[in-house]
């Protein structure tokens, strides 16, 4: 007999991951805010044209109808809704539930990863909090086309009810313990998207772009060391696997915002044309606050909040980082003997 899941909110990831979870027979409940979106949701979702959700997939009008009895509570709103959605999905659940959390962010305000933010509304689930993160673009989910994803938690006992519960011949789900840093590599793939596509807008060429994808990778894990990860992760399908997928395809938000910043817009005007949620603007000041905090180097998430956040020009930006002192690309040799890249 399958699980019951609830996915709430049904953005468009939400609505894609459906379809693995409904693959094993499970009975899946999906929910969003908008009044009356049962009537008008004919089982599909406006930006995933041509979807088709089996008929163990119902849509939800009450909350409380969706979340009630569920085995595992998907949450999947934008980080800045994280908070009020916990609130609002807290009353209902069981005790034994397993939250999975598929929000990629770091809260701004308190510079918290995702599952400290739903252990502290949900302090009755903080042990019970799973991350699915990795290369998963919607629509190719909700096609149906191959992919890998991790459910990281440090209870592989419940990272691995939820594997069980979502991994199919199309979505390859492996486990990780290390929550930490597949949340951070998660978050942080968003940053050094945005300044590969500052780069691309500016026409760096191809080895910039794969000098950022590397270099960005080396900050990620030096700040997940940092806050206890561990740094293979971060070679993985939440890290290295998601980063590229980011930084080179353009259905990317955070790509394709950088792509427009690297062209003479800022970050507001990209937002206000194109309506989307950018999750990488909030998480790189977030990031860069916090690298502050903790003393870690972090030269391209710098650069990039500058850009953002300080009006400094794109392109002196990528001057200043070509500029920089020399160093090791190996850390623990530049640990001994000379300043970090």
């Amino acid at each position: 007999m399958g699980l019951r899941i609830a996915i709430l909110p049904a953005g468009t990831w939400g609505t894609a991951l459906a379809v693995p979870a409904a693959a094993g027979g499970n009975v899946v409940r999906l929910w969003r805010r908008t009044p009356g979106w049962t009537e008008r949701w004919d089982r599909g979702h406006p930006a995933l044209p041509g979807l088709r959700l089996p008929g163990n997939v119902e849509a939800c009008e009450r909350l409380e109808d969706a979340v009630a009895g569920a085995d595992l509570v998907v949450l999947s709103p934008a980080g800045a809704g994280l908070r009020a959605t916990c609130r609002l999905v807290g009353p209902h659940l069981r005790a034994d539930a397993v939250i999975v959390t598929v929000t990629k962010s770091i809260e701004p305000e308190t510079h918290l990863l995702v599952h400290q933010v739903v252990g502290e509304e949900l302090p009755a689930h903080r042990d019970r909090v799973v991350a699915l993160s990795g290369p998963n673009f919607a629509h190719e989910v909700a096609a149906g086309l191959p992919t890998g994803t991790v459910a990281a938690c440090p209870d592989l006992e419940l990272a691995d009810r939820v594997q069980a519960a979502l991994m199919t011949d199309r979505f390859r789900v492996y486990t990780n313990p290390d929550l930490t840093g597949v949340e951070l590599a998660g978050a942080l793939k968003n940053v050094i998207a945005l300044g590969v596509g500052i780069a691309d807008g500016l026409q760096m060429g191809d080895n910039a772009r794969a000098a950022l994808i590397s270099r960005g990778l080396v900050e990620m894990a030096r700040i997940g060391r940092t806050m206890g990860a561990n740094p293979l992760t971060f070679a993985g399908l939440s890290g290295l696997g998601d980063l590229v997928l980011t930084c080179t395809v353009d259905s990317s938000r955070n790509r394709r915002a950088g792509l427009a910043i690297g062209r003479g817009k800022s970050a507001a005007q990209f937002v206000a044309e194109t309506g989307l949620t950018v999750e990488g603007i909030a998480t790189t000041r977030a990031a860069w606050q916090l690298a502050q905090k903790l003393g870690v180097r972090m030269p391209i998430t710098e650069a990039i909040y500058r850009v953002l956040y300080e009006g400094l020009p794109p392109l002196e930006a990528m001057a200043r980082l070509m500029a920089r002192p020399r160093a090791h690309e190996l850390e623990e040799v530049a640990e001994v003997e000379g300043p970090i890249g």
